[in-house]
């Protein structure tokens, strides 16, 4: 395939330029490895500006490894993970949460990628009994895979029916960033202080170039995470790049930036295409996903010009994700080609 811009997903855009310096700013000299280093510090630091400072964070290589790592620091392997059918650790990560966890995934049904507690409850039964996997952990994505999002009084709901029933709150905050430029709120509101106990926090989809991180928001949970990050080779040698890049993102709120113009784009998107016959979006469009029913014969006519992923084949349901670096000229240059395509397809 030709490298083209597109909408098929955030991780396909670069690097942003201020990333970039932040990690040519710590690439002199030699700093002592693996995260004893005065740039990591100082990354953690921020990180309870931003989050708390009870909270605690481990950096790690890949979201996938920070969901594993963080759902297995909370679980035994006879312990069960409920989250919503759509979630990415559920369709998205190769069966890695439970190779690595030993934990059973109970999936919840849902029409906007959100859980609700009447959708948890279906799998809190048989508690004590040494047949069944028991429940320990309700994880949840911020924003959702449908690029929904919840508010803060909808997870705070979630993490007292967990703590209610011995149970933990874990957040896969890949694009956290979209979800608090969407509520107008910080990372604590809706993380800590909303009564989030793990959190999987990335960057890679908002303009870092590799790194991801785990939160956590209650001692008992990581005090022993630092073995776990080595066996799972998550344990960084020159970890001052990839706090770097962190800290570069902290920094004149990089992070916020980058995001509302994200948001931004899937929002003039949404408004160009709404009234476009044969068009119906389906999801609210809260961060920067755009979910969207089409004409099945026009998609690889489209995915030709702009790549994007096809949701649901069925029914012709696609996603196109918008990106700190999207322009409005792919928005309209992208609207253009979608109205030609359908009046050839009703010519």
């Amino acid at each position: 395939m030709k490298n083209k811009r597109g909408f098929a997903s955030d991780n396909n855009s670069g690097i942003h330029p201020d990333i970039l310096e932040a990690m040519q700013n710590v690439n002199s000299g030699h700093v002592v490895g693996y995260g004893g280093d005065l740039y990591t510090e100082q990354a953690r630091q921020l990180f309870k500006e931003h989050f708390g400072k009870e909270s605690e964070v481990f950096f790690v290589f890949t979201g996938t490894a920070a969901n594993v790592l963080g759902l297995t620091a909370g679980t035994s392997s006879f312990n069960s993970i409920i989250c919503p059918e759509s979630a990415h650790i559920n369709e998205d990560e190769c069966g890695a949460p439970e190779k690595f966890s030993g934990c059973k995934l109970l999936p919840v049904e849902t029409h906007d990628g959100k859980i609700t507690e009447e959708g948890v409850k279906k799998h809190i039964y048989n508690i004590n009994f040494e047949h069944h996997s028991q429940p320990k952990i309700i994880s949840i994505s911020q924003a959702s895979e449908m690029g929904t999002v919840y508010s803060i009084s909808e997870i705070k709901a979630l993490a007292d029916f967990a703590h209610q029933n011995n149970m933990y709150l874990h957040m896969d905050g890949a694009r956290l960033a979209n979800a608090a430029i969407s509520l107008n709120c910080t990372f604590r509101e809706m993380t800590g202080e909303a009564g989030v106990d793990i959190l999987s926090f990335g960057g890679t989809k908002n303009g870092l170039m590799v790194g991801e991180s785990v939160v956590f928001f209650k001692p008992e949970l990581y005090q022993d995470f630092k073995y776990l990050r080595k066996q799972g080779m998550q344990l960084s040698s020159k970890m001052r790049f990839i706090a770097a890049q962190f800290i570069g993102y902290f920094k004149n709120d990089l992070w916020k930036k980058n995001a509302s113009h994200a948001n931004n784009m899937a929002r003039i998107l949404s408004e160009k295409i709404k009234n476009i016959p044969s068009v119906k979006i389906t999801q609210k469009v809260q961060s920067n996903g755009v979910f969207a029913i089409v004409p099945k014969a026009i998609i690889k006519s489209l995915q030709e010009a702009y790549f994007f992923y096809v949701w649901n084949e069925d029914r012709g349901e696609v996603r196109w994700m918008t990106s700190f670096d999207t322009t409005e000229d792919d928005i309209n240059n992208f609207v253009e080609i979608l109205k030609v395509e359908i009046e050839k397809l009703n010519s």
